[in-house]
C-alpha cells in the first residue's frame, strides 16, 4: 500500500474526514406526504416506504444557469445537469415540523461547473404522489442560500411525458431570462398547455378551455353556455370527459364523485380546506337534502307559520333520533357538516348559528331603514344607482315588449320628498333606484309559469339629510296578460304603517329582495367573480411562466378558484342543483346569467369606474382617491376605495421593479400572448368588444392587474362573506316567492289582514327550501383555517428580489392601517349606514379574519 493510502486509512481510523476535491452542498426539502393529505389513502406511506427499501427513491438534479450542457445544440443551449441526489431519510419521520409536513435533508456532490442553479428536475420513483413545498440550498459555493418555492404535487415519474421542473424563486421577463434556462422555461409552458385532446387525468398538469356544457344532460336539457352569440359566457377548465350520445353535453359525474372532476391537481384544495369544507360533507349533505326531500319541492307542504317558527332554525328544530347507532355514525364520520346539522348535544337537525342580522333585535330587519341600508352595506351593495331622470325609463325593445317605462308618477312620491318637488330632488342627486325591471322582464312570464311567482321591480329611494336612504316607492310589473308586446302591467306601492296596506308594503319589499337575492347570487357573486376570473387562471398558467413577474404577482389570487368552480358546476348551478331549487329563476338561472354577461365589460369592474357608471360618485381631484361619493356614508364604497387604492399602489410598485419602459411591455412575448389569449379564448365571446384595454404600456399592466386582483379578492369578499350574517335569516333575504300580491276579496287577502306573518311566509320560500339555502350559505360564508388573506403570502420567501419584498411589506402595513380606520368609522355614531337598526357593523372589507363565520376578511382569491 502506498503512503497516501496508509495515510487515508489512518485518518479514517482516527475518525477524520478524507480531504477531497469534491465539494458537497446540503439542502433542506419540505414535503407533505399523500397519506397525511388524503383521508382515503392512509396506506400510501406503507407502499412508499417499501419502495424506498427496494431502492426506488426521490431524486433531484440541478440545472445550471452559468454552464451549458455540452450535449445541447448551439442554437438552443441548455443548462448543465448536476448529478442526481436522493432525498434522505424518507422512512424516518423525526424531521417533521408539523403534523402534515416533513423536512428531509439532501446532499449534493457539487460540481464546480454547475455554478449557480436556476432550476432542478425531480423524479419520483415512489408509487404515490407527494406535495413538494420548498427546497433550500444552504451554502452554494460563491452564491450562498438558494431558495425554491414549489407548492406542487409530484406524481410518480411514469405518469409524466416530461420531467418535472422547478425554478428558483427569482423573476425574469422572457427577454431577460438566462439563456441556459430559456429552453426549460419554454418547454414547461408547452406541457401546461397540453394538446386539447382526450380525457384529462388527475396527474395531468394541463390548463385548457371549454364551454359550460356540463350543467345538464339529455333528460334535463339546458342551453350550453359559451361559444355562441345566443348564449355567450366565460370559459371554464376543460376536463375532456365523454359526451352524451348526441355529443351535446359532457356526461356529469354522480354527486358522490364531484371531487373527481378534473382540475389540475395544484388547483385542488389542500387537506385542511378539504377536511373543513368539501371533504365529502358538502356532497353528502346536499345529496341528502336534494334527494331525500325531493317530494317536498313538488308539493311545498312544509311551511313556517310564524317568524317565531323560523327562529327554531337557531334554537333547535327538527329532531333526529339520537340513539346509539346515530351517535356511532357521528363519532366515526368525517362529515363535519352532518355533525353540525345533527348535533349530539340535543339541539337536533337545523340548529344553526344565529345570524348577526337578528342578534341585537329580531325584528329590526323588517324596517324601511334596514331594507334601504343593506343596498349600501349589505351583501349586494353593487346594484344601487343614482336616478338621473324621472320617471325611470326602459331600454327594452318596444317592438318586442311594448312600453316598459315606469308608471311611477310625482303624486306617488311627493309626500315623501321633504317638501321638495321631484325635479328638485333629482337635480340635488337625492333620488336613487334599485332597478331590476329591464333585467328580469324578459323572463317574468316564463318564470311565473313555474312554481315561482315574481315581479320585475323598480325601487325608488330618497337620500335623507342624515345620510340614510328611505324607500319611497316600489313598482311591481308583470307582462301584459294578453300579449307581452302590449307592455307592462304595473302596480306602485308606497310606504304605509296601517292595516293591510302596511302588509302590502312589506310584501312589496320582499319581492324586491327576492329579485336582489337572485341577482346577487347569479350575477354579483357567481358571474362577476367566480366565472369571469376562471379564464384568467387558465390563461396565466398557459402563457406566463412561473418565472414571469406578472405570474408571481397574480398567482396567489387564483388559489382554489378552479376547484370551487368545478364543485359549483356539479352542485350549485347545474340543472336540478341548489340554485335552481332555491332561487326564483329556477331552470332559467344560467340562461339569465348568460344574458347579463353580454353587458359585462372588464374595465368597468374597476371600483372607481363602477361607482362613476352607477352615478354613486363623481370625479373630484380634491377628494380622496379622486372621487366624491354621491352618498358620503356608503360603507362599501368608502372602505372599498381604500382597499382599491392600496392594491393599485402595491401593483404599481411591483410592476415598476420589472418594467422600466413601455417598450419592455410591448416586447414581452409572454405578456402579449397572455393578454391576447384572455380576449380571444378565455373570454372569446367578447373578443370583438372595443372596450378591451390595451397591453402596450407600463400603466396598462398596472391598471389591468389591479382590476384582476380587485375582482379576485375584495370584490368577492364584499359579495360573499356577508351571506350568512344577512341571509342566514330567510325572511330578511328570501330567495324566491311562490305567489303574487293577494287581490281584495280573496282568502289570501283576508289572511294577510288577519295573520300577516303566516301570509308573508307562505309567499316566500318553504321550510325545506329555506333549510337548504341556509345550509349552503353557512358553508360559503366560512373561512377555513388555511386561508391566506390580502397582504399575505403562503411563503415569506416567495421571491429572491428584494424590491418587491419591500413593497409587499409596505402593502401589508398599509392594509393594517386601513383596517384600523374601518374600525374607527364603525364607532362613529354619525355614520348611520355602518350599523343600522340591526346593529351589524360593516366589516366585509376588513382585510383580516380568523377561521370560521366572521363576516369579515379578504382572502387573496375566489377560494370559496
Amino acid at each position: 500500500m502506498c503512503l497516501e493510502g496508509i495515510s487515508r486509512k489512518f485518518k479514517e481510523w482516527l475518525g477524520l474526514k478524507h480531504e477531497s476535491n469534491t465539494k458537497t452542498v446540503k439542502g433542506k426539502v419540505v414535503v407533505m406526504k399523500k397519506n397525511m393529505l388524503d383521508f382515503d389513502d392512509f396506506g400510501a406511506a406503507v407502499f412508499d416506504n417499501v419502495s424506498e427499501l427496494f431502492g426506488k427513491h426521490i431524486s433531484i438534479q440541478f440545472i445550471s444557469i452559468t454552464h451549458p450542457d455540452p450535449g445541447s445544440s448551439e442554437d438552443r443551449l441548455r443548462g448543465k445537469l448536476g448529478k442526481p441526489a436522493i432525498l434522505e431519510g424518507w422512512i424516518d419521520t423525526s424531521g417533521s415540523v408539523a403534523a402534515e409536513e416533513s423536512t428531509y435533508g439532501i446532499t449534493f456532490d457539487w460540481d464546480e461547473e454547475i455554478g449557480l442553479p436556476g432550476a432542478f428536475l425531480v423524479k419520483n420513483f415512489h408509487p404515490n404522489e407527494f406535495y413538494f413545498k420548498t427546497l433550500t440550498l444552504e451554502d452554494v459555493p460563491s452564491h450562498g442560500e438558494v431558495h425554491f418555492v414549489c407548492n406542487s404535487w409530484v406524481y410518480p415519474a411514469e405518469k409524466y411525458n416530461a420531467d418535472r421542473i422547478f425554478f428558483a424563486n427569482k423573476a425574469y421577463l422572457p427577454g431577460e431570462t438566462p439563456e441556459l434556462l430559456r429552453p426549460y422555461r419554454e418547454d414547461e409552458l408547452v406541457v401546461l398547455r397540453g394538446n386539447g385532446l382526450g380525457l384529462r387525468e388527475e396527474w395531468d398538469r394541463v390548463y385548457d378551455y371549454d364551454v359550460y356544457n356540463d350543467l345538464a344532460n339529455k333528460d334535463d336539457p339546458r342551453p350550453i353556455l359559451g361559444g355562441s352569440s345566443e348564449y355567450p359566457y366565460p370559459r371554464r377548465g376543460r376536463t375532456g370527459r365523454s359526451k352524451t350520445e348526441s355529443a351535446t353535453y359532457e356526461i356529469r359525474l354522480p354527486i358522490t364523485k364531484i371531487s373527481k372532476i378534473y382540475v389540475p391537481r395544484d388547483e385542488k384544495f389542500l387537506h385542511l380546506k378539504r377536511s373543513e369544507f368539501i371533504a365529502y360533507e358538502l356532497e353528502a349533505v346536499l345529496k341528502f337534502l336534494l334527494s331525500g326531500f325531493d317530494a317536498l319541492f313538488d308539493d311545498t307542504i312544509d311551511e313556517f307559520d310564524s317568524f317565531e317558527d323560523v327562529m327554531k332554525l337557531y334554537r333547535g328544530g327538527l329532531k333526529l333520533d339520537e340513539g346509539n347507532s346515530f351517535n356511532m355514525i357521528l363519532k366515526n364520520t368525517a362529515l363535519h357538516l352532518l355533525k353540525e346539522l345533527g348535533r349530539s348535544d340535543g339541539e337536533g337537525l337545523s340548529k344553526y348559528v344565529e345570524p348577526q342580522v337578528i342578534q341585537a333585535d329580531p325584528s329590526a330587519w323588517s324596517t324601511d331603514e334596514e331594507f334601504a341600508r343593506e343596498m349600501l352595506a349589505g351583501v349586494n351593495p353593487v346594484s344601487i344607482q343614482l336616478l338621473k331622470e324621472f320617471p325611470p325609463t326602459s331600454k327594452l325593445d318596444a317592438q318586442v315588449y311594448g312600453s316598459q317605462h315606469s308608471s311611477i308618477r310625482p303624486h306617488h312620491i311627493e309626500e315623501h320628498l321633504d317638501g321638495l318637488d321631484v325635479d328638485e330632488v333629482v337635480k340635488a342627486n337625492r333620488l336613487f333606484i334599485l332597478d331590476y325591471h329591464d333585467l328580469l322582464m324578459p323572463y317574468v312570464k316564463r318564470i311565473n309559469e313555474t312554481s315561482s311567482k315574481i315581479y320585475a321591480t323598480r325601487t325608488l329611494l330618497l337620500l335623507q339629510k342624515d345620510g340614510t336612504l328611505k324607500p319611497i316607492a316600489i313598482e311591481l310589473s308583470l307582462p301584459h296578460p294578453d300579449d307581452e308586446k302590449l307592455g307592462a302591467v304595473s302596480k306602485v306601492c308606497t310606504p304605509s304603517k296601517l292595516g293591510v296596506e302596511a302588509e302590502i308594503w312589506k310584501l312589496a319589499k320582499a319581492y324586491v329582495v327576492v329579485n336582489d337575492s337572485g341577482v346577487h347570487q347569479l350575477i354579483s357573486h357567481w358571474l362577476n367573480t367566480h366565472a369571469v376570473i376562471e379564464p384568467f387562471v387558465i390563461a396565466t398558467n398557459r402563457q406566463l411562466s412561473v418565472l414571469h413577474p406578472i405570474y408571481k404577482l397574480l398567482h396567489p389570487h387564483f388559489r382554489d378558484t378552479m376547484n370551487i368552480n368545478a364543485s359549483a358546476r356539479a352542485i350549485l348551478i347545474s340543472s336540478g342543483g341548489v340554485i335552481e331549487k332555491t332561487f326564483f329563476s329556477g331552470k332559467y338561472s344560467l340562461e339569465l346569467c348568460s344574458k347579463i354577461y353580454t353587458k359585462w365589460a372588464f374595465p368597468n369592474q374597476a371600483l372607481p369606474k363602477d361607482l362613476l357608471l352607477r352615478g354613486m360618485a363623481v370625479e373630484d381631484s380634491n377628494s380622496p382617491h379622486g372621487l366624491r361619493l354621491t352618498i358620503e356614508d356608503y360603507p362599501y364604497a368608502v372602505d372599498g376605495l381604500d382597499i382599491w387604492s392600496a392594491i393599485k399602489t402595491w401593483v404599481q410598485d411591483y410592476c415598476m421593479c420589472y418594467y422600466k419602459t413601455d417598450a419592455m411591455v410591448q416586447n414581452d412575448i409572454e405578456l402579449q400572448s397572455w393578454w391576447k389569449e384572455l380576449r380571444e379564448e378565455g373570454h372569446g365571446d367578447m373578443r370583438h368588444e372595443s372596450w378591451w384595454p390595451n397591453m402596450s404600456s407600463v400603466q396598462d399592466v398596472i391598471d389591468n392587474c389591479t382590476i384582476i386582483i380587485w375582482i379576485s379578492s375584495a370584490l368577492h369578499a364584499a359579495v360573499n362573506f356577508g351571506q350568512y350574517p344577512f341571509a342566514g335569516y330567510p325572511p330578511n333575504r328570501p330567495t324566491l316567492s311562490r305567489r303574487l300580491l293577494p287581490e281584495p276579496n280573496t282568502p289570501e287577502y283576508d289572511e294577510l289582514a288577519t295573520n300577516p306573518e303566516k301570509a308573508f311566509l307562505k309567499t316566500v320560500g318553504s321550510q325545506t327550501q329555506s333549510l337548504i339555502s341556509v345550509t349552503l350559505i353557512e358553508i360559503l360564508s366560512r373561512h377555513t383555517s388555511d386561508e391566506i388573506y390580502l397582504g399575505q403570502r403562503e411563503c415569506p420567501k416567495w421571491t429572491m428580489d428584494p424590491e418587491p419584498l419591500e413593497a409587499f411589506e409596505i402593502f401589508g402595513n398599509k392594509l393594517k392601517e386601513i383596517e384600523e380606520r374601518m374600525v374607527k368609522r364603525n364607532q362613529d355614531e354619525r355614520l348611520k349606514n355602518r350599523y343600522g337598526p340591526v346593529k351589524v357593523p360593516y366589516t366585509l372589507l376588513h382585510p383580516s379574519s380568523e377561521k370560521g363565520l366572521t363576516g369579515r376578511g379578504i382572502p387573496n382569491s375566489v377560494s370559496i
